[in-house]
């Protein structure tokens, strides 16, 4: 399908990249190669895109080479496929992959494995190389991954203004009586109507007591005049996800809601604030959990407060590392990108969860969307320019002038 979108792809060159680093890593730590699984990982590395199933397919990565394991029959269908250059080895029904793989590494070297391979097929490799042999290669790709690009950024970014501008469209949607599978599906074409191929790659939408859970209710649900409205989704663009969510009223008045808004809005400014190159992942959440105790929230995961970590890594997956979580003391260095979203829950009443995507400059964070106005006013007004190099701004814009 031809690219009708207004910010580049990922590149071979980009790719090319990323598999030197994952080399030299390779070498330095004295493995013989690393085994990539049909995982965005593979999809990071080498372009290829495959679902996982129980036959294998993936990518032999030495400090030399690049070879795809690939099911006989499927053959013909990768080499249709974009992926970097390499030669593609198959193995039959009645053969191993597995089998295949040991006699591809190096007598008595050791293979990192991609942590997203699943159990059956780790057993399936000890039985064949004899479980001293493997490693865990998933510190080794995460690492790398967790350290987003400029072109990943702003995918990123192009993928949150489009979804950002659902949002906006669905707010005018909004009426009581509307039922929520209604919205999900509104969502889903205004995503196809913007671009995104793939739609909405997921949409919860929730009223009145079931924004108080996390994930939504099942079944339908119909918008009352004074519920509560939390809608959170996102779509793909090259692979990179957007993930927002906002919640409000669609009509104002001072209200237990609208307090309880404005200390969510606090929390998730102090996450913000307390994001600095080195700072420890940790050091995030604890910010917007001293707001909710200030507040007479919480303490920890009791409710009313917040139940989860107040944020995720995103890109090629929608949740990955940096994890915004208690005991995650890794640092904040330039490149993550991750939401910012300390939800409050008011069991059996409300919810309010606020998530916006920030992504961290050798200066500071930088907020991807502008963070919501206020109770009835889910979008602000500030004027924003999408950019990965020079970033989205919140006001007086990013560290060195917060809103």
């Amino acid at each position: 399908m031809s690219w009708q979108h207004t910010v580049p792809r990922i590149t071979e060159d980009e790719r090319q990249t990323r598999l030197a680093r994952l080399r030299q890593l390779i070498e330095a730590e004295g493995l013989a190669a690393v085994l990539l699984g049909p995982t965005e990982s593979l999809h990071y590395f080498t372009g290829l895109v495959w679902h996982p199933s129980e036959r294998f397919l993936g990518a032999l990565v030495t400090p030399a080479t690049i070879s795809y394991i690939v099911p006989g029959f499927e053959r013909s269908r990768v080499e249709t496929l974009p992926h970097l250059p390499g030669e593609i080895l198959v193995w039959e029904e009645e053969e191993s992959s597995a089998a295949l793989i040991a006699r591809l590494v190096a007598q008595g070297g050791r293979l990192a494995l991609d942590d997203g391979l699943p159990l059956f097929f780790y057993h399936a490799l000890a039985a064949e190389m004899g479980a001293a042999r493997l490693a865990d290669g998933g510190r080794l790709i995460r690492d790398l991954r967790c350290i987003k690009s400029a072109a990943e950024i702003a995918l990123i970014q192009y993928a949150m203004d489009l979804t950002l501008g659902v949002h906006r469209q669905v707010h005018g949607l909004l009426k009581p009586g509307i039922k929520s599978s209604e919205v999900v599906d509104f969502i889903d074409r205004q995503h196809r109507q913007a671009g995104a191929d793939a739609g909405s790659t997921f949409c919860i939408v929730s009223f009145g007591a079931a924004t108080s859970l996390p994930h939504g209710a099942d079944g339908d649900q119909v918008l009352g005049r004074d519920d509560v409205i939390l809608i959170d989704t996102g779509c793909r663009i090259d692979g990179y996800h957007s993930d927002i969510t906002r919640t409000y009223m669609l009509e104002g008045g001072e209200s237990a809601f609208e307090r309880a808004w404005w200390i969510e809005r606090e929390a998730q400014q102090a996450v913000f604030d307390a994001a600095r190159i080195g700072a420890a992942c940790s050091s995030l959440d604890d910010a917007a959990r001293k707001v909710l105790a200030k507040h007479s929230l919480g303490p920890d995961y009791r409710l009313p407060g917040l139940p989860h970590r107040a944020g995720h890594g995103l890109g090629l997956e929608i949740h990955e590392e940096p994890y915004i979580v208690r005991g995650n003391h890794a640092p904040l260095a330039a490149g993550m990108c991750f939401s910012n979203e300390p939800m409050i829950v008011f069991p059996g009443k409300f919810g309010i969860r606020l998530e916006d995507h920030m992504y961290m400059t050798a200066e500071g964070p930088c907020w991807l969307t502008n963070p919501a106005a206020g109770p009835t006013e889910p979008f602000s007004g500030a004027v924003t320019i999408s950019c990965p190099i020079r970033p989205r701004r919140f006001s007086s814009g990013c560290q060195a002038g917060r809103a």
